[in-house]
């Protein structure tokens, strides 16, 4: 691939109704300010943001090439990292294309690379990641042969299957698919986002045109079963390519190929709610269907086809060449749930079935309202079960004390038991109001379909503010005591209302009867019934303005401590770092002497151990079995100490441009339980891995007599020793 990005006319020619409002909050959002300059004392310091995202997902793609990983699950880790890049071309390199066209001057705030710089950068580093990729899936599917699993090609098939599959493509493929060759009569097809087609470079008397067929079907099986052994499958893109000289049967096939694009997913939603009379549910609808139109930004071929088909399909698709690339896996990996079924006999393809446990907290038999009145209670998921907080729902649903619900919904299930709690309780004639968050990115349809079956149930539906979304996970049960008293319980988290990601993702969950916490949590979700934020807070955390400043106070303290003398702490975990006033305050109080632990999952714009500015700074990061989701905020030590869990990252969007809650750890046990999973955390010595001061990451390994430590490992197995212990 080239390494340089051209800025061509293709560029212009994107669609103008989609960037040109929407350009100026583009470019904030990629880069906090615009043309902000960098503290010039911490040039060395800094990591770009994207860059270090694909380092994250390289993280990724490691696990799937971990010998120690069982063979079903690296490959699912390879799907993963391919979703993942997806997903990255699909929102960050489309709001960098779209940034390069009105503002390519304009740079981001901690490197100083502009838009064209950093595209060229991550092109680059994609296509290094490209190939490391397909020499892991290469790998892992060789494994896979050993237990009888093959997805194979016309080259290494019997003759008796060949002679099936030609009959099954006459009889049910050819019949279904619709070809369709390029000319003046027949303009170049829409080509829809991540599905894949063959393409042929044909050959006539005269000249030579360009053939695609969609190999994309709802009527079609993605897996054709082989018949002389039921574990090989042949991909049906494979079979409609090998026969594309039956399908253009009056052209010579001089080169052929599959080719799969990904458009630009970066919609800003809140333009298009400019007119206050729109329907914002329609609306979205709407937009979600413009998504699916909007310019490609990357191609990816499986064979090495004709270079006149790169340049055609370049032309017709308004891309660079240095945004075409060659995959020798299949374009994507949809299908191996079908080959995780088929193994499912052989156990040690697949991690050990772990199941979540009932919390050591939880009484059975008392209703949840009663022991949260006793005591706060935390969760910590998937290590413990959401269960007992669906049956708070449940039982606040149908309970005569109970008055209201109000909760924020970002993502949920699909068949959420949550949404049908909240139902029942508007039918039993509680008022129940719900935030929710249509522009989750990607999740747009679920929510709307909920929103509608809540409303249609009685529930009151708000949608939000305006250029910010509601990204905190909050919940207020309010009842009736004896002596007919206003009460409330609170349930805030770091993670979503899912039960399914409950069992996928780590998550923490407080309920407490704090009046205090309640009077600002409710507080808050009536600031967001009239579109406001909080101005002030005494408790909580609640961005987007009371968050990030408080932050950097807590900071400023234990910079104060640490010039004092005394022993100063910073402990965070977060997914993703990115907000510059707040890596800026973490160098000072590095500079001072604070010692910072940092658990930075994804994304990580700061780099440690450069003398003299970060080296009192250690940053982890932990990819495993689950997905490392939690939030936590450690200020202080003993008596200074203050703990928050929280729903937000320390990335700009989050701090200043969404509506965020961090929760305080006020109970005793729960504090001392908080601080020891972070520690344990921070001494995983399997699956964490360090990030060191050239900016590369170091896998932890045990050292010397050192026991190892998979800390994910160790939190299932302290869930299992806690219950037993409460039995």
């Amino acid at each position: 691939m080239g390494t340089k990005v051209k800025t061509s006319s293709s560029y212009n020619k994107i669609n103008r109704a989609h960037v040109n409002k929407r350009i100026v909050n583009s470019i904030k959002a990629i880069n906090g300010t615009v043309n902000c300059q960098i503290e010039q004392s911490h040039i060395g310091c800094f990591e770009n943001r994207e860059l270090s995202w694909l380092k994250f997902n390289e993280r990724v793609l490691d696990e799937a090439n971990n010998p120690n990983v069982p063979l079903c699950e690296r490959l699912s880790f390879v799907n993963i990292f391919m979703s993942n890049l997806d997903e990255f071309f699909m929102v960050r390199v489309g709001s960098l294309h779209d940034q390069m066209i009105l503002s390519k001057d304009t740079k981001e705030n901690k490197t100083n690379m502009t838009a064209e710089e950093q595209l060229t950068k991550i092109f680059a580093a994609s296509d290094v990641l490209q190939n490391k990729k397909d020499k892991v899936y290469s790998k892992v599917m060789n494994g896979l042969k050993d237990y009888g699993v093959e997805i194979i090609s016309f080259s290494n098939i019997d003759y008796s299957d060949a002679v099936y599959l030609e009959k099954y493509f006459k009889k049910s493929v050819a019949p279904v698919i619709s070809p369709q060759v390029i000319g003046k009569k027949q303009p170049f097809p829409f080509l829809k986002n991540k599905e894949i087609y063959a393409v042929a470079l044909l050959g006539s008397k005269n000249n030579e045109k360009i053939g695609v067929v969609p190999c994309s079907s709802e009527i079609l099986p993605r897996m054709i079963s082989i018949p002389s052994d039921n574990k090989k499958y042949m991909l049906m893109e494979e079979l409609i390519l090998h026969f594309m000289p039956y399908i253009f049967g009056k052209y010579t096939i001089l080169s052929k190929s599959l080719i799969r694009i990904i458009r630009n997913a970066d919609i800003d939603i809140d333009e298009a709610f400019y007119d206050e009379d729109l329907d914002y549910r329609n609306t979205m609808e709407k937009l979600i269907k413009e998504r699916r139109k909007l310019c490609p930004v990357k191609l990816e071929y499986s064979r090495l086809i004709d270079e006149k088909v790169i340049v055609s399909l370049c032309r017709e698709l308004k891309l660079d060449k240095e945004q075409t690339y060659y995959s020798a896996t299949p374009l994507d990996l949809k299908f191996i749930g079908k080959i995780r079924d088929d193994l499912r006999e052989h156990k040690n393809l697949f991690y050990n079935r772990e199941i979540p446990q009932i919390s050591r907290y939880y009484k059975t038999g008392i209703p949840m309202i009663n022991q949260i009145e006793k005591q706060d209670i935390l969760f910590s998921y998937p290590y413990e079960s959401i269960n007992p907080f669906l049956q708070l729902l449940d039982e606040a649903s149908n309970d005569e004390r109970v008055v209201s619900i109000k909760m924020t919904l970002y993502r949920v299930a699909k068949n959420s038991r949550i949404v049908e709690s909240l139902i029942n309780a508007a039918q039993n004639g509680k008022e129940v109001v719900v935030l929710v968050e249509l522009r989750a990115r990607f999740d747009e349809e679920n929510n709307i379909e909920w929103s509608r079956r809540l409303e249609d149930a009685g529930c009151r539906i708000i949608y939000g503010i305006d250029y910010i979304k509601v990204h905190s996970k909050l919940c207020i049960i309010a009842y009736k005591s004896k002596n007919d008293e206003l009460k409330r319980i609170t349930q805030i988290g770091t993670g979503n209302y899912n039960e399914s990601t409950a069992k996928l993702y780590t998550d923490l969950s407080l309920m407490t009867a704090s009046e205090a916490i309640a009077l600002e949590a409710n507080k808050t979700f009536t600031k967001l019934c009239m579109a406001q934020v909080m101005d002030e807070t005494n408790h909580l955390l609640v961005a987007p303005k009371c968050l990030q400043s408080k932050i950097l106070n807590f900071i400023d303290e234990e910079i104060t401590q640490a010039k004092e003398g005394n022993e100063a702490y910073i402990g965070v975990k977060v997914n993703s770092l990115t907000d510059k006033k707040i890596i800026d305050k973490l160098i000072e109080a590095s500079m001072a002497g604070v010692k910072i632990e940092l658990i930075i999952r994804g994304i990580c714009c700061l780099i440690p151990g450069i003398k003299g500015m970060t080296e009192n700074i250690q940053i982890r990061s932990i990819v495993g079995r689950y997905l490392e989701h939690s939030r936590i905020y450690i200020f202080g030590l003993k008596e200074r100490e203050k703990i928050f869990i929280s729903s937000a990252d320390f990335m700009t969007r989050n701090t200043l441009k969404r509506v965020e809650i961090a929760a305080p750890i006020y109970d005793h046990a729960i504090k001392e339980r908080v601080r020891e999973m972070f520690s344990i955390m921070m001494h995983d010595n399997v699956q964490a891995r360090e990030l060191q001061s050239d900016g590369t990451y170091e896998l932890c390994t045990p050292k010397g007599t050192q026991t190892p430590l998979n800390s994910q490992e160790y939190f299932f197995a302290e869930s299992y020793k806690a219950l037993n212990k409460s039995l």
